[in-house]
């Protein structure tokens, strides 16, 4: 039984219930996330939320889709609209909605452990949901800036969080650095009010703050300095100054500022 899997179930579910009592047009409208529109985005977590799906039950078709998209010449974006047919507006809502349903009902019932094929290393279905889940999350939120609305987090997004500590070394690799031999210790207030502590607290790098701020950061949603986290030391510095906890090549984290709530829809 994978607990995450509810977790990614009601982070997708909260998104759903978002759109769902919006004119359809307001699904054509561009984010702050490098211009893509929230039917760029459903299209993204569709398309890897019914990916995920295969790798778990049918590998051998999870392994063509990721040859033709590795092999196809054409960019993610383009690959993933051409593969869905350019689905779009009210029929893609429900068509994401039934994939999340479905792979949160797949993914709850499995072995933690079990190993599955991905467009990187392979990974354990846990790691995968928790995968899908900050995705949704951090996607998400481009949604939720560009409709002014404030997103109240549960404390689930400790998945997020773990996941973000889990990948400090990833984010050094990934950026061709030499991973420091001592994590920083990380402290953040969840929520509901409770304290998440990683790490040892004598240690003299030091990270503190709001979780959600912690996910954000980690996830690219947020530039640090848009951010309440306070930081202590060279290495926590650095380290969210270019953390990254999703796979790919290294991306640039948004520039101060650059990703925001739109306040005029407040």
């Amino acid at each position: 039984m994978i607990s995450q899997a509810e977790d990614f179930r009601a982070e997708s579910m909260r998104l759903y219930t978002l759109l769902k009592g919006q004119p359809e047009t307001i699904l054509s409208t561009p984010t702050l996330f490098k211009g893509w529109t929230i039917n760029d985005i459903l299209q993204h977590l569709h398309f890897w939320n019914h990916a995920a799906y295969l790798s778990s039950e049918d590998e051998a078709a999870f392994m063509q889709v990721m040859g033709e998209l590795l092999q196809g010449g054409m960019s993610m974006r383009a690959f993933e609209d051409k593969t869905l047919g350019g689905l779009s507006g009210t029929a893609l809502l429900e068509a994401w909605h039934d994939s999340f349903m479905q792979l949160a009902d797949l993914f709850a019932a499995l072995d933690p452990k079990k190993r599955l094929k991905w467009a990187g290393p392979d990974m354990s279905a846990l790691s995968s949901i928790t995968a899908r889940l900050m995705e949704t999350w951090a996607h998400g939120q481009a949604v939720y800036d560009v409709l002014g609305v404030e997103r109240e987090d549960q404390d689930y997004i400790r998945n997020i969080a773990h996941l973000g500590i889990n990948t400090f070394g990833w984010t050094y690799k990934v950026n061709g650095k030499q991973i420091p031999s001592e994590r920083p210790y990380v402290c953040l207030t969840a929520p509901s009010g409770t304290l998440w502590e990683w790490g040892d607290p004598s240690q003299s790098d030091k990270i503190s703050g709001p979780a959600t701020d912690f996910c954000q950061v980690v996830t690219q949603t947020r530039n640090i300095e848009d951010t309440a986290l306070s930081t202590v030391g060279d290495i926590a510095t650095e380290w969210m100054q270019i953390a990254q906890c999703f796979a790919g090549p290294p991306e640039t984290p948004p520039a101060v500022g650059a990703r925001h709530i739109n306040k005029i829809r407040n």
